[in-house]
């Protein structure tokens, strides 16, 4: 093996800006670590260099509008200053409580509510599906995920198993009730069809599958994972490195945010050990990840919040970080 393979990759997002056939980015890591000023950094930079971009944020607590100091929906929003950005703000989990809002008869709505009960995670799927429905009609070179922390960040690869339980329940039910249903609905003249929800279900199924395919492809989707470099944040990361490794999802950036580089002269002794700290596992995520774009982001004296500031700080991105000497 020569020493060539031994050189480390770019430090920087810019193999992400340079791959044209990715369609989806999903940035995801412990809560807390800058995911939400990475993710919106990255589609300002994308947007210098592709037709249209989608930034979505599936975390509930929906910090976009905070970051671009602008309100966003559940239905994209072209971004102030931009002419080819686009951010929505969804809650998976509303999806399921519409339906059963918005289902016609007492009897669809009983079936819907015992759904959502008996099957773990079969709203956030269904809301999930809903969202790539949208998101699939809609035409934007590249799509990317402001994702909730860890633990919810995966939960996406599961939905079709959980949608296949949905179906099976539904026609559980159906058999069951159908006949006495239709019985019933005749005499009190509505329409308890459990067809449409069997039929509203298998679409959704059918979308999260070919969704699913899709996150499969290295050449259309990445995993961009941020961290800071404390012990609990990098033993996170290695375990979402793993899980998306196990599902067959492509990942090769860390972003490593909030770095401290005080001064030589410093008279601050918590900068000094703070910084000695993160030196420390700055160098076990070298060792770790030495096949790995590694992206280092100082802390900065300052919120980075609005368009124009995201911009100057998005630059950091792909231009490698150069610490005072």
């Amino acid at each position: 093996m020569s020493d060539d393979e031994f050189q480390p990759l770019e430090p920087t997002l810019q193999n992400v800006l340079d791959q044209q056939s990715l369609q989806w980015v999903f940035v995801g890591g412990k809560g807390g670590v800058g995911k939400t000023t990475t993710s919106s950094s990255l589609a300002v930079q994308m947007a210098s260099v592709r037709k249209s971009v989608l930034l979505i944020s599936t975390d509930p607590a929906h910090n976009l509008s905070d970051a671009f100091g602008q309100k966003f929906s559940k239905d994209p929003t072209l971004v102030q200053g931009f002419e080819n950005l686009y951010c929505m703000e969804i809650d998976p989990t509303s999806s399921i409580q519409e339906m059963i809002e918005n289902a016609d008869n007492s009897a669809m709505n009983s079936i819907m509510q015992d759904l959502a009960f008996a099957i773990p995670g079969v709203d956030e799927a269904m809301g999930f599906a809903e969202v790539m429905k949208l998101v699939k009609s809609m035409e934007y070179s590249v799509i990317i995920f402001d994702t909730a922390p860890t633990g919810h960040t995966l939960r996406f690869l599961s939905f079709p198993t959980v949608l296949e339980k949905a179906l099976s329940k539904v026609s559980q039910l159906s058999g069951r009730f159908g006949p006495m249903m239709q019985q019933m609905s005749g005499m009190m003249g509505v329409n308890a069809n459990h067809e449409d929800i069997f039929a509203k279900l298998e679409s959704m199924r059918e979308v999260i599958n070919e969704v699913n395919q899709q996150f499969q492809d290295p050449d259309k989707t990445t995993f961009v994972c941020v961290c800071i470099s404390e012990f609990l944040s990098l033993y996170e990361t290695e375990r979402l490195v793993q899980e998306l490794t196990n599902g067959n999802i492509d990942t090769h950036n860390i972003v490593v945010n909030q770095l401290l580089f005080p001064p030589k002269d410093s008279n601050c002794d918590q900068c000094k050990v703070r910084h000695k700290m993160q030196q420390k596992y700055l160098e076990q995520i070298f060792d770790l990840y030495e096949d790995f774009h590694i992206t280092l982001l100082p802390l900065l004296t300052h919120e980075v919040r609005g368009g124009e500031k995201l911009k100057s700080f998005s630059r950091l991105l792909v231009e490698p970080f150069q610490p005072p000497k």
